[in-house]
């Protein structure tokens, strides 16, 4: 199939030292290795579960697979960097040893563990502070060397839902970006992904503002991840739950398409790549 003609960026990134081109919209699968992530289907926490996970992912069409060590979801409570780092290592070790060819993602906000992270074959840092948590992150990944995920969060996931305002909630988190590409790039780093932060210190109708205005952060050059999976901006519009959220997931899914997202950050592979296939075809005709 030729090259879609509605993705007209193309984008390289550095991962650990493999070059990954980024022409087509692509999908990073979610792994959460945590018994109290907010969709239940996403927690997996023996190591077959998640070898079986990522091998299903993989196959489905995943080019990410990322891995968090613990939970962000509103209310959530933090657990300390060793923690972390004691569920994630098992997990890398065991992935890296059965797919030594899959790119892994670390999703956390810990200098320290992003370190321990790539240094054990981790190949992106998924960051929901862009460095706002921990001031190490940035200068620690520019070192490192590898993408590097800044996501937009008013607050702090114990915070960030309590009463999120903004005058103008687009504009200020462009201006949020364009501040922390600076520092990014001051910091040594080439290779940066933008994620608006959908649930994270948004309510509904900044969310959905977010994704209808999504085409402004095109401006600054950058290739977007979209996370919408299952969140609750569908599931509480929907007036159901994360478990029944997968045909909504679907819907917004093509809708960031339109917009201009890069990457789809999904629970749900095989349907995420189906939206994809459908938006190619579409524009391809």
């Amino acid at each position: 199939m030729p090259k879609n003609k509605a993705f007209r960026n193309i984008w390289t990134l550095n991962c650990a030292g493999r070059l990954l081109v980024i022409d087509q919209p692509l999908i990073m699968g979610i792994i959460n290795l945590t018994d109290d992530s907010f969709y239940a289907g996403s927690r997996h926490t023996r190591l077959d579960d998640i070898l079986h996970t990522a091998e299903t992912m993989l196959a489905q069409g995943a080019t990410f697979l990322d891995l968090g060590a613990q939970s962000t979801r509103p209310g959530a409570a933090p657990i300390a960097a060793d923690e972390e780092w004691q569920r994630l290592a098992p997990a890398i070790t065991a992935l890296k040893k059965h797919f030594p060819d899959a790119y892994l993602s670390v999703d956390t906000y810990y200098a320290s563990v992003a370190r321990r992270a790539v240094e054990a074959g981790v190949s992106l840092v998924n960051d929901i502070s862009a460095g706002n948590m921990d001031q190490d992150m940035i200068p620690t990944v520019a070192r490192l060397g590898v993408p590097y995920v800044m996501m937009h969060m008013q607050g702090t996931p114990a915070t960030m839902q309590l009463n999120p305002h903004y005058e103008d909630v687009v504009d200020e988190i462009a201006k949020f970006f364009m501040a922390k590409i600076a520092a990014c790039k001051q910091a040594g780093m080439h290779d940066l992904i933008l994620d608006p932060g959908f649930g994270f210190g948004k309510n509904l109708q900044h969310n959905y503002l977010l994704l209808r205005h999504l085409h402004v952060f095109h401006v600054m050059a950058l290739p977007i991840m979209v996370g919408i999976s299952r969140k609750s901006m569908i599931y509480r519009l929907l007036e159901s739950t994360p478990e029944e959220a997968l045909n909504g997931t679907t819907a917004l899914h093509m809708l960031a398409l339109e917009q201009g997202a890069a990457i789809l950050r999904v629970h749900d592979v095989r349907e995420a790549n189906e939206v994809i296939r459908l938006w190619r075809f579409y524009h391809e005709c």
